[in-house]
C-alpha cells in the first residue's frame, strides 16, 4: 500500500474516532437529564405567609439521606411555583452546594418553628458551600428570584404538614 493510501486510511480512522467520541460526549450530556431525581409532588401545597399575603408552592419532599443528597442535581428546569423541601430529622448545621445543578436557585433555610432564618442564592454548578450560619430543620429550594418576586423574607412563616408536625 502506498504512503498516500496509509495517510488516507489514518485520516479516515481519526475522523471515525472523533465522531464516536463526540457521540459519546453528547450521549453523556443528554443522559444527565435521566439522572435527575424527580420525587412525587406532595398533595398538600407549601404556603409562605408573607407581608403581602400567602404564596403557594407545589413541592417534592426530600426526607431521606439519599433524596437530600441528590436534591435538584441534574434538573434542567422547574416551574416557577414548584420547589423541593428538604426535611431533616432534627435541627442541624447544614451546608448545600450546587455541583451538578444547572439551575440557579434560592435556598430558604427554615427553623424548627417554620420561620425563615436565611435566604441564600445558589449559583449553577458551583462547589461553594451555602449555609445559613445556624441550625435549621428544613430547606426549601425554589428557582432563583422566586423569593424576591413572591415577597418572601427572613422571619416569614412556611406552612406545610411536614413542617407543622415537626414542632409538635
Amino acid at each position: 500500500m502506498s504512503y498516500r493510501n496509509w495517510l488516507t486510511t489514518g485520516v479516515l480512522c481519526a475522523a471515525i474516532a472523533l465522531v464516536i467520541a463526540t457521540g459519546a460526549f453528547f450521549q453523556q450530556s443528554a443522559s444527565a437529564d435521566s439522572r435527575a431525581m424527580i420525587l412525587a409532588v406532595d398533595p398538600q401545597p407549601l404556603v409562605a405567609v408573607t407581608k403581602g399575603g400567602e404564596r403557594s408552592f407545589s413541592v417534592e419532599i426530600a426526607d431521606t439521606s439519599a433524596e437530600r443528597e441528590a436534591g435538584l442535581m441534574f434538573r434542567q428546569e422547574m416551574a416557577d411555583d414548584h420547589g423541593m423541601l428538604f426535611v431533616f430529622e432534627e435541627p442541624r448545621d447544614v451546608s448545600f452546594w450546587m455541583k451538578n445543578t444547572p439551575m440557579p436557585l434560592d435556598l430558604i433555610f427554615v427553623g424548627q418553628d417554620g420561620r425563615i432564618r436565611a435566604i441564600k442564592q445558589g449559583e449553577p454548578q458551583s462547589e461553594a458551600m451555602i449555609s445559613p450560619g445556624e441550625p435549621v430543620r428544613f430547606v426549601l429550594e425554589l428557582k432563583a428570584g422566586t423569593a424576591t418576586r413572591s415577597g418572601i423574607e427572613d422571619g416569614d412563616l412556611l406552612r406545610h404538614p411536614a413542617i407543622g408536625t415537626a414542632h409538635n
